[in-house]
């Protein structure tokens, strides 16, 4: 009986049916158009991470030559900045610098050397024997291989 009652509605209100149709297919246009994914950006008032301090550049250190056997990159940059900063006392940049040009190349014993030097001055000594142990693996140079070993007895 409700079915024929509401059959009969329709055929008698073919406006009001067709109203709340619109209105209904409005309502699910309108959910499928917003993505619940996608929120605005927040812009906040925190600090940069990245030094943005000018640099007066830095006297060249008195390291000695390396191995011909180091390897060539991207690297090497990031060793030299490390050097520089653990000499003017900055040890813990040098020590993410470091870290840095692990993740690039893992298999370079200068990295671990210089690692042993800066957990070394940071009075890291576990460290240092265990960061120069892993270097004894990949050290290819006698200048390299002696300077690990010293940071292991």
């Amino acid at each position: 009986m409700a079915t024929t009652a509401s059959l009969e509605f329709a055929l008698r209100h073919p406006v009001v049916i067709a109203r709340v149709l619109l209105g209904a297919s409005i309502v699910a246009l309108a959910a499928c158009g917003t993505n619940p994914y996608s929120l605005p950006k927040i812009e906040s008032g925190e600090p940069s991470y990245e030094d943005t301090s000018p640099r007066e550049a830095p006297e060249p250190a008195a390291t000695p030559a390396p191995d011909s056997s180091t390897g060539s990159g991207g690297h090497n940059v990031l060793i030299d900045r490390a050097v520089q900063a653990r000499s003017s006392g900055d040890a813990d940049r040098a020590l993410g610098y470091l870290q840095r040009a692990q993740r690039i190349d893992p298999d370079d014993a200068e990295i671990y050397l210089e690692l042993a030097r800066t957990h070394a001055v940071l009075g890291n000594t576990a460290q240092v024997k265990a960061v120069a142990e892993r270097g004894l693996l990949y050290c290819s140079g006698s200048r390299q291989c002696n300077a690990l070993a010293g940071f292991v007895d």
